[in-house]
């Protein structure tokens, strides 16, 4: 069986990639920084599957933790896929925020995925095999959210994704790596950001299990980057191409956060 380590494992996408790889076959490495929680879902994916499943309590956030599974990337048995879905997002616009949690959001979404990466991907080449995703978002594309750095973080994550995804090293050796943007998905990353669901249309929101079925379908067809739904493709394309004069008025302003579309005005 492949094996799968999944961080940020048990709530949101990072529980529904663990629940769809779990019933595709994978043993499982799940990490998170709560140990009960983690003890939990792997007792519930391994009767309901069969599958092994290790559990890592580590806090992403701290180089320690990093080390942990850093190290359990590179001892034992290897790692198939590693799919860094950890990720912080805070409740305050920016200049409310205390510099250390702001420090604390790059330490997950950025750090954190940089080592864990590169703790990885030496073994996957050199036995020319494995996979990569990294979660991003679709704001990583351009200006969806203001006064955040959320979007920020996450465009580094794509920005070195594809540096390192399409890089011939890495392409020739037949290992993948694949950035997902996912749009707003219902997870608790959301609830714990103070995103009211009652402020964005319906339409926005996706499900976490139909994001995870999505991008694991592009990582098997060797994209670089998967957007999950038709609806966020198109946003995807927008925010691509289309001009910032025109996409400002169109951003969530987090520090108005009643008023949807703001583009920063009262």
């Amino acid at each position: 069986m492949p094996l799968a380590l999944v961080t940020g494992a048990t709530s949101g996408i990072g529980g529904a990639f663990a629940d769809r790889l779990a019933r595709t076959g994978h043993d499982l490495i799940l990490v998170a920084r709560t140990r009960h929680h983690l003890e939990r879902q792997a007792e519930a994916l391994s009767r309901r599957t069969g599958v092994r499943v290790e559990t890592l309590p580590a806090d992403l956030a701290t180089t320690e933790g990093c080390l942990l599974v850093e190290h359990r990337l590179t001892t034992g048995r290897p790692v198939d896929l590693l799919v860094n879905n950890a990720g912080i997002m805070l409740d305050k616009p920016f200049p409310q925020n205390d510099i250390a949690a702001e420090e604390l959001v790059l330490s997950v979404n950025i750090r954190a995925v940089l080592r864990l990466t590169h703790a990885v991907l030496h073994g996957m080449v050199e036995r020319g095999e494995g996979r990569v995703l990294n979660v991003a978002s679709f704001s990583a594309l351009g200006p969806g959210g203001l006064a955040t750095t959320y979007p920020a973080s996450k465009s580094w994550v794509l920005a070195f994704t594809e540096s390192v995804g399409r890089s011939a090293h890495v392409r020739n050796s037949g290992v993948r790596v694949m950035a997902l943007l996912p749009g707003f998905t219902r997870t608790e990353l959301f609830d714990r950001a103070g995103v009211d669901p009652l402020n964005l249309p319906r339409w926005m929101w996706l499900r976490a299990d139909h994001v995870a079925v999505s991008a694991l379908r592009d990582l098997d067809r060797g994209r670089t980057v998967s957007v999950p739904s038709l609806r966020y493709k198109v946003v995807a394309w927008g925010l691509r191409h289309l001009p910032r004069a025109l996409l400002l008025p169109l951003c969530w302003d987090f520090s108005s956060p009643s008023r949807m579309w703001t583009g920063g005005r009262k």
